[in-house]
């Protein structure tokens, strides 16, 4: 496939170009600084303001997928906003150039550790990561309401960590996946894997889907 990668050079969306690659698809990077990414085959990189939805139409056009990997830098005041704009403008972009499969990094704080209860209502829940958490549920909730476009949004497990691919994990639905040992973690490598199986596969279309050891 042709796929657009917003957020190419981060710590999600560098595994996921690896991983792309590596499956021999062609991948165009939507990033603010093409120079952070070293030259691969398959790979083209360009500059765009993924907040200016005209400018990310044009960018995404002839592109088969658009996979988000954005978020804005997290000491920022506006977290929670900017990843709403981002969102808003992610689905306009996808209208008006015609891709309609669309992909998004989420996070695993709206995900339920019991019946009604999300991880971020939790009193463990820390008070750092709460306007992170807000914006990723915003971007859900502008995807959920994209009912005209093929979307997925992959909530990695609570501990998203660096490591490898192996191959090994389990996905669930709207529930946090723990371990055994309590533990609830996956690598940036798996979940990079799994979020490629989604869009080859196309098994959580307009849905949120998560993904764990």
């Amino acid at each position: 496939m042709k796929i657009a990668l917003i957020g190419a050079s981060g710590f999600a969306g560098s595994a996921i170009l690896t991983e792309a690659l590596a499956r021999g698809h062609e991948v165009t990077a939507l990033v603010r600084n093409p120079g952070r990414l070293e030259a691969r085959g398959g790979l083209d990189s360009i500059a765009v303001d993924v907040l200016d939805s005209q400018a990310l139409a044009d960018a995404l056009t002839g592109h088969d997928a658009v996979i988000s990997a954005y978020k804005p830098a997290l000491d920022a005041a506006d977290v929670e906003d900017r990843f709403a704009l981002a969102a808003d403008a992610l689905v306009t972009a996808a209208r008006l150039s015609g891709v309609r499969r669309v992909l998004a990094v989420g996070g695993a704080a709206t995900l339920e550790v019991a019946p009604g209860v999300k991880l971020l209502d939790t009193a463990e829940f820390p008070a750092e990561w709460r306007p992170v958490a807000l914006g990723t549920a915003r971007v859900l909730a502008a995807l959920r309401a994209a009912d005209d476009l093929e979307w997925t949004f992959l909530s990695p497990s609570a501990h998203f960590e660096p490591g490898p691919r192996t191959g090994n994990f389990r996905l669930g639905k709207d529930q946090l996946l723990v371990a055994a040992d309590g533990s609830s973690a996956i690598s940036n490598g798996d979940y990079a894997a799994a979020l490629l199986d989604e869009l080859e596969q196309g098994r959580h279309l307009r849905q949120r889907f998560t993904v764990g050891y």
